[in-house]
């Protein structure tokens, strides 16, 4: 007896499939007969769910933008941590690195798909800002920031952050990235009018040296 499932359920399926093989395989390695093989189904039901592979690929990116942003919304959430850390630890969640993560960052940063790049960046762009803004408006109630402009600074942040620090963008070596991180902290603790090295331990967190740099 043939196994019919609700639309929403099947896609899912395929969606897992096509995670765990692009992390094995690689997206250019998988076919879509081993998606088929995995997931057990007809082409022709493939196809009624995604047009193509590329097509699943960009639900995937569709997916992970999803989970992301539900994380970085609840450690925001959560008054329990200190500002500052709840600011870093958003920020942290935003990062894509590891198993088939890892996979549709290497292949959205390919020049043929320069468009899921773009979408991707564009999810970024307009969907952390508003969860870092709670964090800082915060900040303002407890006096550690004084800013009449807590979104457009974040917004600034967040552009930087994810046109700077793709490696596709600007290339750097380590010293040139720690620098421009020393660099990005400072002018971040100036747009927020916060007192200086207030955000530098922040850098720890991320693999730097924290403490004053002059």
């Amino acid at each position: 007896m043939r196994v019919v499932k609700k639309a929403e359920e099947r896609r899912n399926e395929i969606l897992d499939a096509a995670d765990e093989l692009f992390g094995q395989k690689g997206f250019d390695g998988t076919s879509t007969n081993d998606l088929l093989e995995k997931v057990g189904i007809a082409r022709g039901t493939l196809y009624h769910h995604f047009k193509s592979k590329e097509d699943i690929m960009d639900a995937l990116i569709d997916r992970y933008a999803a989970r992301l942003l539900e994380g970085a919304r609840e450690i925001a959430a959560d008054k329990s941590i200190p500002v500052v850390e709840r600011i870093t630890r958003v920020v942290m969640a935003l990062n894509l690195s590891g198993g088939s993560s890892q996979e549709i960052m290497e292949h959205i940063h390919k020049p043929q798909n320069a468009l899921m790049h773009q979408k991707i960046q564009k999810i970024i762009i307009n969907g952390v800002p508003p969860i870092l803004t709670e964090i800082i408006r915060e900040g303002i109630t407890e006096g550690l920031f004084h800013t009449p402009f807590p979104y457009e600074c974040m917004e600034m942040v967040v552009i930087y952050a994810t046109t700077v620090f793709d490696d596709d963008v600007v290339a750097m070596t380590s010293e040139e990235r720690l620098s421009r991180m020393v660099a990005f902290i400072s002018n971040v603790e100036r747009l927020l009018g916060a007192e200086s090295g207030t955000l530098m331990d922040t850098l720890k967190m991320f693999g730097g040296e924290g403490g004053s740099h002059e």
